[in-house]
């Protein structure tokens, strides 16, 4: 993509209204602009981000068995009255009434539609078990939206739900999604960390956050490897050796509840820990909550003795739309982003130091084309812009890796190659710099 195309609205100071740095982040390079409170429109740089984070999710759901489905975002409001939640869910809960007087809502989420899919679709426990997942917009009509993306009214969020035929098999389902999670948050370069936590609204007995360290987090942790270690045996993970390499990502740090945190600190041996407080923004959260939908809804199966068995549940969230907020408040810098390879709306962006010059125009037409030939996705910055600015533009959208082609350099066939984390920068020869982001 060409820059001087390209749809790119950046602001060079600080937005007013925005409080944290990846609110003012995202509005500065050009990533989203507000529609109205908690709302907002993703234009074509952070849409390239969203979808990054989207195809992770959909890598790891798939691989770990989930199927992907899409349910509406327009609910009926009886299905939530079979389950008793339309009246208990909150003032978060956008009602609405269509044409002939029919209650309806704005999903916030989707038991009750998944659920009542599979009542009408699945009898027999020989189609057990079943994971089925979709990533849709929700909307809960948060009182006081802020943050940006990071606690907006409207979301994009993966749900998946599981479907067994007893405790036990619930159980191996709720793992499943526990490792999946771990997964799918270090693949975008977060240490995220796992959480006993209440269930809410959603509901069940069993429930875990995943937590990223961030000072603007809303949730509560602390370090202790010994509890983070109890944790996991008392919750019956059993998936030990694909644990390994994810625990050492949490670098000790153990979550807890507040009741749990309380109790710790006036426990002399927990204190000779040295356990170490720190705050984290909830990108994830798995519930199993048993039948509490499935026991409402009548959502049943037929076992192998004919009996009728009422099926065992879990749910299972990531914010999608929150997790590009969430990258950014665990990589950057004072001169903007850092995009871990992964999620990078573009994996390299050309700077032509000198557009009038034939020989630099040359250069960078001969990479740019290369490159994407190859598959990179490249941001070329061809605008008459000064060095100064094309520099500051690149180091706030903060792309993996910077090709910089400038009149002396095209002279002895180089060109120099900077990367964004740490900002090494090598003189290397057009062919060697082309082999390097190819590779």
């Amino acid at each position: 993509m060409r820059l001087s195309e390209y749809f790119l609205p950046t602001l060079k100071e600080n937005p007013s209204e925005a409080q944290i740095l990846s609110h003012r982040l995202m509005l500065r390079a050009g990533m989203i602009r507000q529609s109205s409170a908690g709302i907002y429109s993703w234009l074509p740089f952070g849409h390239r981000v969203l979808r990054r984070i989207e195809q992770i999710v959909r890598e790891e759901m798939d691989a770990a068995g989930c199927q992907e489905l899409l349910m509406p975002v327009i609910q009926p409001a009886d299905l939530w009255r079979e389950s008793g939640r339309y009246d208990d869910y909150g003032r978060e809960m956008l009602r609405i009434t269509d044409r002939h007087e029919r209650e309806m809502l704005f999903g916030p989420t989707h038991e009750e539609v998944i659920t009542d899919i599979f009542r009408n679709n699945i009898k027999s426990y020989r189609d057990l078990p079943k994971n089925l997942y979709q990533i849709q917009w929700k909307f809960r009509d948060e009182m006081r939206p802020r943050f940006g993306v990071m606690r907006g009214r409207e979301f994009l969020m993966k749900d998946n739900y599981s479907f067994d035929l007893d405790m036990d098999g619930a159980r191996r389902s709720y793992n499943r999604m526990f490792i999946a999670y771990l997964r799918t948050f270090a693949r975008m370069g977060l240490k995220a960390i796992p959480m006993r936590a209440a269930a809410g609204p959603i509901g069940g007995n069993l429930s875990h956050e995943f937590i990223v360290l961030a000072h603007t987090g809303e949730s509560q942790v602390f370090c202790d490897a010994a509890l983070l270690e109890r944790d996991i045996l008392a919750e019956d993970i059993d998936y030990r050796a694909n644990l390994a390499p994810l625990v050492e990502a949490w670098t000790g740090y153990y979550a807890a509840t507040d009741e749990e945190h309380d109790a710790a600190a006036f426990d002399a041996e927990v204190e000779a820990s040295r356990q170490r407080i720190a705050r984290g923004i909830e990108v994830g959260h798995i519930f199993y909550f048993g039948t509490k939908y499935s026991k409402a809804m009548g959502a049943v199966v037929t076992n192998a003795n004919g009996e009728a068995i009422t099926v065992e549940m879990g749910s299972y969230g990531i914010g999608v739309s929150r997790l590009v907020g969430t990258v950014i408040e665990a990589s950057h810098d004072d001169a903007g982003i850092i995009w871990p390879k992964a999620v990078a709306p573009f994996q390299v962006g050309i700077v032509n130091l000198k557009v009038g010059d034939e020989s630099c125009n040359a250069a960078c037409e001969s990479l740019y084309c290369q490159l994407s030939g190859a598959g990179v996705d490249v941001l070329y910055d061809d605008r008459d812009e000064r060095a100064g600015v094309k520099f500051a533009t690149m180091e706030l959208i903060g792309l993996p890796w910077q090709l910089v082609v400038g009149p002396r350099g095209v002279k002895n066939g180089t060109a120099e190659l900077k990367a964004r984390v740490g900002g090494e920068a090598e003189t290397l020869s057009l062919d060697v710099a082309l082999a390097r982001l190819v590779g």
